[in-house]
């Protein structure tokens, strides 16, 4: 059962993790309904997001490979700093430093307290609200060539909250974006080049205390985890180049709508004991 249990959370996290909804508060309230009635662990959803990290990567391969050479070329010399691929691998960088630095010094509340369900529920609620207000008032009128470093750490600022299991790492910057003036397709590119450092860093993180120091503690074995990260790669590069389409023709609505009514009903759930914190 486990087996099954795993590759489903796998096919939940590909689904959910570049959507503003919250990939990790879905792993953590769809693991309350399976059979083992068991939060996945914080160990368990970093790992499974190497897989959809990875699908990032083949997805945007040409853009990755050409950021990394312009980048690497400035720092020689051969390439200016202000050509947009050179600038582009600054900027992941430095907007990649906020949720560093905060994922290493709350990590014991992350992988705890920041885990609460009645904490998901208000995230998804109060997120959802915002991004619908960045939504509707953002301009739209700027792309990816205008990032500035100030805009950069603005970004990196938005993706740091979403530490918080409800907030949405793609949800948190894609809202930044719009309320900056970005377009909804650039917002959403750059937020899934945003996330490889940090999902990398602290998924390979988390994969190095399971399997040298701390072993497996969750309800899922490492093989078993491995399933999971399969599967939501190869669900995650589906769901890329169909959110990147969706977006450039549509509002943030619908995912605004799904966040809140989530959001109230986990409300319903946890208020009459149906599932547990």
């Amino acid at each position: 059962m486990n087996w099954f249990e795993a590759a489903f959370l796998g096919l939940v996290q590909g689904l959910t993790e570049f959507l503003p909804i919250s990939s990790s508060a879905h792993l953590r309230i769809v693991g309350s309904f399976l059979p083992n009635a068991a939060d996945p662990g914080a160990a368990f959803t970093a790992i499974t997001q190497l897989g959809t990290e990875t699908a990032v990567i083949v997805y945007f391969w040409r853009d990755i490979v050409r950021i990394v050479k312009a980048w690497a070329g400035s720092l020689t010399g051969k390439v200016s700093r202000q050509d947009p691929d050179a600038r582009m691998g600054w900027l992941v960088i430095l907007g990649s430093l906020p949720i560093i630095v905060l994922g290493l010094l709350f990590q014991d509340q992350i992988e705890s307290v920041l885990r609460s369900l009645w904490l998901v529920a208000t995230m998804l609620i109060v997120f959802g609200m915002i991004l619908a207000v960045a939504d509707a008032i953002g301009r739209q009128d700027r792309d990816l060539t205008q990032l500035s470093y100030k805009h950069g750490i603005y970004f990196g600022l938005a993706q740091s909250m979403a530490l918080i299991p409800g907030v949405s790492r793609s949800g948190g910057t894609i809202t930044a974006g719009l309320l900056m003036g970005y377009t909804r397709e650039a917002a959403a590119r750059y937020s899934f080049l945003l996330a490889i450092p940090a999902v990398f860093g602290s998924g390979l993180y988390q994969l190095y205390k399971v399997v040298a120091k701390d072993g497996v503690t969750g309800p899922y074995s490492l093989a078993e985890t491995a399933l999971a990260t399969a599967v939501a790669f190869v669900v995650g590069y589906i769901i890329i180049g169909w959110f990147l389409k969706y977006v450039s023709t549509h509002s943030y609505r619908l995912f605004v709508w799904y966040r809140i009514l989530l959001g109230l009903a986990l409300y319903l759930l946890l208020g009459f004991n149906v599932i547990s914190a």
